[in-house]
């Protein structure tokens, strides 16, 4: 919906979308059919006929949000030369922390950022070239691809310190909404 949330336009059924606007984005998007029963790296490889052999493109799946810079990611994916970047984060805990000191509670935090390590954002800068490791439909792209890009020393993980946030149950889609509602949604980058 960028464009109906940034432009004027005229939708005609018979010929198409009039975007009214000449000050736009840099962007480019294509939307794939990938069919009912791809997975997730078969969905990916289906778009490879739309890159340039050396285009780096981005990537994304799964129900997150964050406030990703999206430029610094990028300028850390070209510095290192690899063929993939994942980007790594710390998900809040679910339960608060007790820190203790033998059965001595010294220190509480509600819900802290996850001490026990970093995962999969589910945001990627991608070389075009992970695509042959994709077999076919069947293949997950978090599988296979990635365990073979980790092995052989192409996977590198882009830090990302700031907010992450995923919608997978009721109590994440409530906490999304009560950010939305107090104006306190750290994903909407475009809004600052």
């Amino acid at each position: 919906n960028y464009n109906l949330h940034s432009s004027d336009i005229t939708v005609d059924l018979r010929s198409g979308i009039t975007i009214h606007q000449s000050e736009a984005e840099d962007w480019r998007v294509t939307l794939v059919e990938t069919g009912l029963d791809s997975q997730t790296g078969g969905r990916l490889k289906r778009i490879k006929k739309y890159l340039g052999k050396d285009t780096l493109f981005c990537m994304t799946y799964g129900d997150a949000v964050a406030d990703i810079d999206i430029g610094a990611a990028l300028a850390f994916h070209r510095a290192h030369g690899k063929l993939a970047t994942v980007t790594a984060v710390r998900p809040l805990a679910r339960f608060g922390a007790l820190h203790l000191e033998g059965d001595l509670v010294d220190r509480f935090e509600e819900k802290p950022a996850e001490e026990s390590g970093l995962i999969s954002g589910g945001f990627f800068v991608l070389s075009p070239k992970v695509l042959d490791l994709i077999e076919d439909d069947a293949t997950l792209w978090e599988r296979e691809p990635m365990e073979r890009l980790a092995a052989g020393n192409e996977l590198m993980a882009y830090r990302h310190p700031g907010f992450w946030q995923p919608m997978d149950t009721l109590r994440d889609r409530i906490l999304l909404d009560q950010l939305c509602q107090n104006d306190d949604a750290p994903w909407m980058t475009w809004q600052r």
